[in-house]
């Protein structure tokens, strides 16, 4: 079922629906946002006093949020931010936003969803909502977490307190959707709490879209992510093989979009990054074993896509070598830390895989993203902590032995890029896109 709500002018008042929000990243901080100017008084809750203090001090740490929209509701008295779970005794609602990584062994780690369930259990109240936003396989909600709800608050789920999963549908630099206007789904773990989150989300969002469970909206969440990476796969897959053929990839994509059915254009890159796409299909894959079934064309997929950076490694490789010169010792400049253009999330991008592959191989890497001046601590490339973007500027471009669009930003200069880089290695057919003209012999696709 479908109901459609309008958003409203942010009112500020003393007896406005309070609710609270848990994790203030990508997926929570919008969504507290769009609450927020829509009448409801919005707590956010997180673990990192710096977000904290940020927020309540009307700054932006997120580049397509600007520091304004922060301003709006705090002075409104619509938003606080908060490192004390115990905010949520006077709440009628909390989401749940936290992140959901992959462990060493490509293992679900739900232990921010559960670790923010057990902060909030002692002060659940009766006929309180607890909504999860997180990705993550099913069964999750109406299992782990409603687990330790129930432990921690001596309620009981469905009778004493009401829980929902709805996914969030995030995408970072978008200007054509917005957290109001992308439609929302909602499973409950039974029906009343189904519709009490239909309800809450409907005080927002222009669209809800109840399911029958919490287990279907979870899975439509994988689903929909396993769709684009199974697709991006194939395309990847295509351009290895057409490119030995020949036949630039770009190109027949291009063409066969132009059909108007039974076709959905998909491109290729130096492989995939963000927080869902490399990460949601593994937890299908997961559960799908505690059913003795085998994901093979999920898997697949995930190896196609995991094995692009070192295509791209290879590339650069073959590319120096028609120039006389040997990977090793060779100074290359990685275009785009970030992992989609104009954007400042660096979560799962290829590029440390692409910097990562070049050095062991000897070569000298540098990077360049307007958008991530610094590169901060992450978990699985710790070594890179603390480097610095290079400026974009001739001197710069000449003085690497090749150049890789990694990520095809609006600010680079593309004309600047030709007029000084001896070798441009393009994963993102930029200069095509952007009617730039290498010099003969500059360009090299991978």
């Amino acid at each position: 079922m479908s109901t459609s709500a309008s958003t409203q002018d942010i009112r500020p008042s003393s007896d406005r629906e309070t609710i609270a929000i848990i994790g203030l990243g990508y997926v929570g901080l919008p969504l507290s946002l769009q609450f927020a100017r829509s009448g409801v008084r919005v707590i956010g809750l997180d673990v990192d006093q710096s977000k904290v203090d940020a927020l309540n001090a009307k700054r932006s740490f997120i580049k397509h949020i600007a520091a304004k929209e922060i301003a709006e509701v705090v002075d409104a008295n619509s938003f606080e931010a908060s490192t004390d779970f115990s905010k949520v005794t006077g709440a009628s609602a909390v989401i749940i936003c936290v992140p959901t990584p992959l462990g060493q062994h490509r293992e679900p780690d739900i232990s921010y969803v559960l670790k923010s369930g057990e902060a909030i259990a002692p002060h659940l109240q009766k006929e309180m909502l607890v909504a999860l936003e997180s990705t993550t396989y099913p069964g999750t909600t109406e299992g782990p977490l409603r687990d330790v709800l129930e432990k921690g608050s001596g309620l009981t789920a469905g009778e004493d307190f009401h829980l929902a999963y709805s996914p969030e549908r995030e995408d970072p630099g978008r200007t054509d959707h917005s957290v109001a206007s992308i439609p929302k789904v909602v499973g409950g773990y039974t029906a009343t709490c189904r519709d009490q989150a239909v309800a809450l989300y409907s005080k927002a969002l222009d669209v809800t879209h109840a399911v029958d469970s919490c287990a279907v909206a979870e899975a439509c969440k994988l689903t929909e992510n396993i769709f684009r990476s199974v697709n991006i796969a194939l395309v990847n897959e295509l351009k290895i093989v057409y490119q030995a053929m020949g036949i630039d990839v770009w190109d027949v994509i291009n063409a066969a979009a132009t059909k108007p059915f039974g076709f959905m254009p998909f491109y290729p890159g130096p492989g995939l990054g963000g927080h869902c796409i490399p990460i949601d299909p593994f937890y299908l894959t997961w559960k799908a074993h505690e059913y003795g079934l085998h994901t093979r064309f999920i898997e697949l997929a995930g190896e196609v896509n995991v094995s692009m950076p070192n295509y791209v490694v290879q590339k650069t490789t073959e590319a120096l070598n028609e120039r006389q010169k040997s990977v090793n010792g060779s100074s290359v400049l990685l275009l785009g830390l970030a992992y989609k253009a104009n954007v400042d999330d660096m979560r799962e991008s290829p590029t440390f895989e692409l910097m990562d592959g070049l050095k062991k191989l000897g070569a000298r890497v540098d990077y360049h993203d307007p958008h991530i001046p610094v590169i901060t601590p992450t978990r699985e490339h710790a070594e890179w902590t603390g480097t610095k973007s290079v400026a974009f500027e001739a001197d710069t471009l000449s003085n690497h032995d090749a150049v890789i669009i990694a990520t095809h930003h609006d600010a680079f200069d593309l004309q600047l890029l030709v007029d000084h880089a001896d070798l441009i290695v393009d994963t993102r057919n930029a200069l095509a896109k952007a009617d730039v003209m290498p010099k003969p012999g500059q360009l090299f696709k991978a």
